[in-house]
Parts: structure tokens; C-alpha cells; sequence
């Protein structure tokens, strides 16, 4: 189990990373055995596991929803988990949209993730286009 102190620094560093669109340190943020919970009725939605079937269906959301990174809110660290509050631009015309990003660390790398937006049903519409 992470303590607070590898979760904060995973996720700060990862937070860094991302604002800075520096994809190879945001690649190398996901352990290997991470798992990815995209909740929804979307076809992207359910767990994906796996750095392949992570990348795919990360690939996949920014493809059919344009997705932007526009700022990180805060990063939350407690005693099991953290998350990071983002803001993004999604879909066309833009639209922006809070993000919660729930985080479980293992080895200073994101081991599983769970997403929940804002606007659920949004994004179902978005993530159901063909990329």
C-alpha cells in the first residue's frame, strides 16, 4: 500500500507532466498492470486493463471528444488514494468540463483510475462518435 507521501509526489509529478503535454513522462506515469474505469454507457466506458488496452481507450476519448487539458484544480492525497481535480476543453465547439481523476499508486506509478465528469451524459454522447 502507497503512503501519502508516494502518492502526492506520483500525482504532482504527473499533474506536471500532463499540464505540460510531456507524453513521454505521461506514459511513463502508468504502471504496468494499471486499470482504467470509465463510467458512462459509452463505448468506452467499463475497466480496461493493461498499459495497451489503457493507451487504446485513452487514444480513443481524445480522438472522438477532442479533449484538452486546460488546468489542474488541486491535487487531493489521502491516506489510500488521491485524485486530481482537472478542467478540460471537450468536443466541438469546446465545451469545458470538470473532471475528478481518483487515483491508487503503486511503486510512484498510477496503478488503477477511476474518471467521473461533470456531465455524464455529455460525454456518453461524445465518446459514442466513431474516432
Amino acid at each position: 500500500m502507497s503512503s501519502p507521501d508516494e502518492i502526492a509526489t506520483t500525482l504532482h509529478a504527473y499533474a506536471e507532466a500532463w499540464l505540460a503535454a510531456d507524453l513521454d513522462k505521461i506514459l511513463a506515469a502508468y504502471h504496468d498492470d494499471i486499470v482504467l474505469h470509465y463510467m458512462g454507457d459509452s463505448p468506452l466506458a467499463g475497466s480496461h486493463v493493461g498499459r495497451a488496452a489503457v493507451f487504446e481507450v485513452l487514444g480513443q476519448a481524445t480522438l472522438r471528444s477532442s479533449r484538452r487539458l486546460i488546468e489542474i484544480d488541486d491535487v487531493l492525497v489521502g491516506r489510500h488514494l488521491g485524485a486530481l481535480l482537472a478542467v478540460e476543453e471537450l468536443g466541438d465547439p469546446p465545451r469545458r468540463m470538470r473532471r475528478v481523476l481518483v487515483y491508487r499508486v503503486h511503486e510512484f506509478r498510477l496503478r488503477e483510475c477511476w474518471l467521473y465528469d461533470e456531465d455524464q451524459r455529455f460525454v456518453d454522447q461524445l465518446w459514442s462518435q466513431e474516432g
